[in-house]
């Protein structure tokens, strides 16, 4: 199981991934041309020697604690633009004074009595993915800062075939985690983003969003039950299908954030692969008939498995059309039966709004095509092949394009930081009466604060899940940034984005978590007595304020 090590210390994924020469000279020819920006930097690589960290304030009296200066760089930041970019200038003044790895739940409770006593801070911290600041905290006011890493607690400890359930600890990561539920023939299917390098742990934390565009679109839709130790013991939920006894403990720990204590294992609904697929790529001259279609879809009822609708500048972004064309990326799965005749009445919808494709595939036993299983590894070519990436267009590839382009993105972030490019997203959730007014709003305030901070600026739109009263529309924002001045930039931007949603009653997030970047706009979003019993919870179950000052509270 790795630890990390074999991960970029600055940037997203993989070290040996890091952007080459020729990859900064292409995206550097690309955005001066497709965005006319003006000419970009080549900046100066991070080297490999060791990193500057501050010296430690405290030394925690486990073995299963570090002060090691390259293991505390690593824990020091997410993913977030901002934090990309301190980590490419070598800024890690915000390093965890250690690192705590414990091998099994039972190392956890001292040290939290410890890290209560000495008033240190503990930051839960699984695959390091977060981009709203979920596992940065500088610890003012407190002795030290601990991260508490989860990675080495990462096995399925059981499986329920009758119930179609497993018991996985915090730290299984997703090619993990489905690595050992494959041999049962299952699989949790939910596949974020960063599915590589996230843990369960962090998706029930955050309530992550994964692939599913309807009905299962969060970890929430998979949870039985929580687990999580606590500075004042252990708080484990009732493993049940269903309750209706009073609030739903389970509630309070999905996207609690490590805030009232580490969440070490979980129930989850798991299943088998599907074994029937249907693909399509619908085409829409007018991004509003694409909206009004996908509102129609949803509204009916198909639950497609993937329904994410790219606006033109998105689907020009991810070059899958030049042609100003909106794309709908639709796709259904089953365990039991063909999907055909659902894909063919979702594209009669379509047909009404206008959409043309090309020939939906069609995969399973009984459609002459591949066996949609996928591999049993579950790894990344497993969720390249879920219905993340449903949308298929024989003659130009569009499947195949949308998925590569969903999993490499974060690793164009790199190199788009390297080459002087501000690069961020944001993603929300508001009804669909709503929306025209907000989408509308949001190009015009970020694109104006990204020219007034940046002298120019690029802004796309996909939906990433919709329900039936409204889309997630999901936003990515670049623009030529000053080097030196980037995050300086980057916040301002970030709060006129924020600012907006506020205003038209959407969601500061969707699926990203609140983490310290929405606090202020999260606490705007939740009633002042929902916010003042948090606190009273968070008194309760960490009577000295050590788990995560500063996230969610």
């Amino acid at each position: 199981m790795s630890t990390g090590d074999d991960l970029s210390r600055w940037g997203w994924g993989y070290a040996d991934r890091e952007p080459s020469e020729a990859d900064r000279r292409e995206l550097k020819s690309r955005v001066e041309t497709m965005l006319g920006f003006p000419e970009r930097p080549l900046l100066e690589l991070p080297d490999d020697g060791a990193p500057t960290v501050p010296e430690s304030r405290v030394e925690p009296p486990f073995h299963f604690c570090t002060t090691d200066p390259e293991v505390r760089a690593r824990h020091t930041y997410g993913k977030g633009y901002p934090d990309l970019v301190r980590g490419f200038y070598g800024e890690y003044g915000p390093a965890p004074d250690a690192v705590a790895r414990p091998e099994r739940e039972s190392d956890i409770p001292d040290l939290l009595l410890w890290a209560s006593d000495e008033r240190v801070a503990i930051v839960p911290y699984g695959g390091g993915t977060s981009v709203v600041g979920g596992v940065e905290c500088r610890g003012a006011g407190y002795s030290g800062v601990v991260s508490l890493d989860t990675r080495e607690l990462d096995e399925v400890l059981e499986v329920d075939h009758t119930s179609r359930a497993a018991r996985v600890q915090a730290g299984a990561t997703g090619p993990g985690l489905n690595a050992q539920l494959a041999e049962e023939g299952l699989q949790l299917r939910h596949y974020p983003q960063s599915y590589e390098f996230s843990t369960f742990g962090g998706w029930v934390a955050t309530r992550a969003g994964g692939h599913f565009a309807t009905r299962y679109t969060h970890i929430d839709d998979f949870v039985e039950s929580v687990r999580a130790v606590t500075p004042a013991g252990v708080l484990e939920t009732r493993r049940l299908p269903a309750s209706g006894a009073g609030p739903d403990p389970n509630r309070f720990l999905l996207g609690s954030e490590g805030a009232f204590g580490v969440i070490t294992e979980g129930w989850v609904r798991v299943q088998p692969r599907p074994r029937h697929r249907s693909r399509a790529t619908v085409r829409f001259d007018d991004f509003w008939d694409g909206v009004e279609a996908t509102r129609e879809l949803v509204q009916a009822r198909f639950s497609p498995a993937n329904c994410r609708l790219l606006g033109p500048r998105e689907a020009m972004l991810n070059e899958l059309a030049a042609d100003g064309s909106s794309l709908l990326l639709l796709g259904f799965e089953s365990l039991d039966g063909p999907t055909v005749e659902t894909m063919e009445r979702a594209l009669a919808v379509c047909a009404d709004h206008g959409g043309e494709w090309d020939d939906p595939t069609h995969e399973g036993p009984d459609a002459g095509g591949a066996e949609a299983n996928g591999p049993e590894g579950g790894g990344r070519e497993e969720a390249q092949t879920s219905g993340e990436s449903a949308g298929d267009d024989d003659r130009t590839g569009t499947e195949g394009e949308w998925r590569n382009s969903f999993f490499e993105a974060p690793y164009r972030f790199n190199t788009l930081v390297s080459i002087g490019v501000l690069v961020d997203t944001f993603e929300t959730a508001v009804t669909w009466d709503r929306f025209p007014d907000l989408h509308e709003a949001v190009r015009e305030r970020v694109g104006t604060a990204m020219r007034e901070e940046c002298g120019a600026g690029f802004l796309s739109c996909r939906f990433t899940h919709v329900y039936p009263d409204g889309p997630a529309p999901y936003y990515t924002l670049l623009a030529p940034a000053d080097p030196g001045d980037e995050v300086e930039q980057w916040r301002a931007i970030k709060q006129a984005a924020s600012d907006t949603l506020d205003e038209f009653d959407a969601t500061t997030t969707h699926h990203h978590a609140v983490g310290r970047v929405h606090r202020d706009h999260y606490h705007r979003e939740i009633p002042d007595g929902y916010l003042d019993a948090l606190r009273s919870m968070k008194r309760t179950l960490d009577p000295e304020g050590i788990m995560n000052p500063g996230a969610l509270l």
